[in-house]
């Protein structure tokens, strides 16, 4: 657990071996509840190596001084990222 925002990663490791790798993140909103948007890639043990690059929209709640993980959802492919931002930006148009 992190105690402040920039610890939060999405960096995962298991023995000595790292599976997700953070390429980036833009820290969306801060305060009690704060929103981070991931950029990533897993490791994909058949192929030894990092596979295409993924993305994640996650949650988090400051609770009694640790940030808590409370949703997540993960953007799967880059067409379907492309699909949100084009979405996203003909709504806003309005």
């Amino acid at each position: 657990m992190a105690s402040e925002i920039n610890e939060i990663t999405m960096n995962y490791e298991e023995e000595g071996q790292l599976l997700v790798k953070e390429l980036d993140k833009e820290i969306l909103t801060k305060g009690a509840w704060t929103t981070i948007l991931f950029r990533y890639q897993e490791y994909d043990s058949n192929a030894g190596e990092f596979g295409p690059e993924k993305y994640s929209i996650r949650r988090y709640q400051k609770r009694e001084g640790q940030y808590l993980s409370k949703s997540k959802f993960n953007i799967s492919s880059a067409d379907q990222a492309r699909k949100i931002i084009e979405t996203l930006s003909r709504w806003l148009e309005k």
